[in-house]
């Protein structure tokens, strides 16, 4: 063998050997994956599934208002009257809509700043930001749906509440007066109180500023800034969602909101001429009880549909929903019959109302069975005060706004601190911060039931108090009433020179 100069056979062995270990190690290194950085995770995208259903729902719930509660109020006006109600829903339900895309939305659902415990900001008025890709949380951490597809079905939500108002005062209230006040009371009444108990912060956005405190250790001065993070983002939300105030879909912010407005109104405009000496009776029935039925099947996207994502409390509140209106149209009906002698398919729709309303605030709270008693209870109170309480204080709710939607409004809202309790089969309260043990927050009937007082207290005097003061204003520029001889010609003639019924 020849070898290069000054390379002796030794070490050219070890060079040998040296380079055979280098070959070795090579060919292990490119067979061994390499370590890459761990990537953030991914933003979460909305599911399909979700995003139907909360399409599905809004579309549910506008068919509560047009042509629910549109034929449900209509059956129960006189004949003269019956086009009149008509058109004040159908006006309220796109007027507001227009207002909702405008204003409205921004209005209830942004960060208002320092006031953001109070009101909305102006961040999304015209729908800006607002667009296919953009995105809001659910109430499950990691779970998103479209914007557009939780701003439309609240859109319905605030197209129904000021509609369900007009029942109080039917059949004699200008319908010019009604628009300017409907764009007044959404704009200073229903989007603030939904800002109050509806604007929250992310599930996420909780969760991981929980996890900065906690990562900080014995850190003192890492940890302080940690938790003055985690304390801005549970504060940025309306002031009686940071109270704990419960409600799963509007018993405050729709049915005790329009029920005490449309007290009040019915308290300005008066009692309708010739009540309550002469028999007014609902007009149609038939259409009364198509327009319940109505309602009831659209309640399902109003209830289950406010859990904003098709899972097992979605179902829940879809149960709760059947369960509670079943037991509360069995109750009104048995009451009723063994009152008066007689049972009555008003009653039957009257009862399936109130214990939609009822089960509203409890839907995604309570347990079956304690919608059951929901339902069961409920009536009896509604009925008592669309009798007893009504005729004893004689003021002209012509089609119980205030007994059904107001009263059934506070009981659930009051009821749903206790039903959400585990121990009475409720789902228990939800914390954020206890990422590591499933959410699961600490319950205390006492301290629920204050929140719970608290929410029902501030609606009713935002509303009330609020609401007299529009009305006022409208009838000093406008005037509330319509005159004597329009009111008896019937507002289907005097306000729209049409007829529901030609013959």
């Amino acid at each position: 063998m020849k070898f290069l100069p000054n390379i002796t056979p030794q070490r050219a062995s070890i060079g040998l050997g040296i380079l055979a270990v280098l070959l070795t190690a090579g060919a292990v290194y490119a067979q061994t994956p390499t370590v890459q950085p761990v990537a953030p995770p991914a933003a979460p995208t909305p599911d399909k599934g979700d995003t139907a259903w909360m399409l599905v729902s809004s579309a549910l719930v506008l068919m509560m208002s047009i042509p629910g509660l549109a034929l449900f109020y209509g059956g129960l006006v006189r004949t003269k009257n019956m086009l009149s109600v008509l058109s004040q829903v159908m006006m309220i339900v796109a007027l507001v809509g227009v207002i909702w895309v405008l204003w409205g939305y921004s209005e209830a659902f942004t960060d208002g700043g320092s006031m953001t415990a109070y009101v909305g900001g102006l961040s999304k008025v015209f729908l800006m930001g607002v667009t296919p890709s953009s995105n809001v949380a659910t109430f499950s951490n990691g779970v998103v749906i479209p914007e557009l597809a939780y701003m439309v079905f609240q859109m319905t939500f605030a197209m129904i509440t000021p509609a369900l108002i007009i029942g109080s005062f039917a059949e004699r209230i200008k319908f010019s007066a009604l628009v300017v006040f409907i764009v007044l009371w959404v704009t200073f009444i229903y989007f603030p109180i939904a800002h109050w108990v509806w604007y929250v912060a992310a599930p996420d956005d909780v969760a991981n500023a929980a996890k900065a405190v906690a990562a900080a250790g014995a850190d003192a001065t890492a940890k302080a800034a940690a938790q003055v993070k985690l304390d801005a983002i549970t504060g940025n939300a309306g002031w009686l969602a940071q109270a704990g105030a419960l409600d799963f879909a509007g018993g405050t912010v729709v049915h005790i909101d329009a029920g005490i407005a449309g007290l009040v109104g019915a308290l300005f405009i008066g009692k309708r001429i010739g009540y309550p000496r002469e028999p007014m009776p609902p007009h149609s029935l038939t259409m009364t009880m198509i327009g319940a039925s109505l309602l009831w099947v659209g309640w399902f996207g109003f209830n289950a549909g406010s859990n904003l994502e098709s899972n097992g409390t979605t179902a829940l509140a879809f149960v709760n929903t059947m369960v509670a209106t079943a037991a509360a149209t069995i109750s009104w009906l048995f009451v009723e019959w063994a009152v008066k002698g007689k049972p009555s398919l008003l009653g039957m729709a009257s009862g399936a109302v109130a214990g939609l309303v009822a089960v509203t605030p409890a839907s995604g709270f309570a347990g079956p069975m304690g919608s059951v008693v929901l339902g069961l209870l409920v009536s009896p109170i509604c009925l008592f005060f669309v009798s007893t309480v009504k005729s004893r204080f004689g003021y002209d709710d012509a089609l119980d706004v205030f007994g059904v939607h107001c009263i059934g409004g506070i009981f659930g809202a009051l009821m749903t601190g206790i039903l959400v309790a585990p121990y009475f089969g409720g789902t228990g309260l939800t914390d954020y911060t206890n990422y590591a043990n499933g959410n699961a927050g600490t319950y205390d009937m006492a301290t629920q039931m204050i929140a719970q007082g608290k929410a029902v207290l501030a609606t009713l005097v935002w509303s009330g108090v609020g609401s007299a003061i529009l009305y006022k204003l409208v009838d000093l520029v406008i005037g509330l009433r319509v005159s004597p001889d329009k009111e008896r010609e019937g507002l289907d003639i005097a306000e729209h020179s049409e007829r529901a019924y030609n013959y």
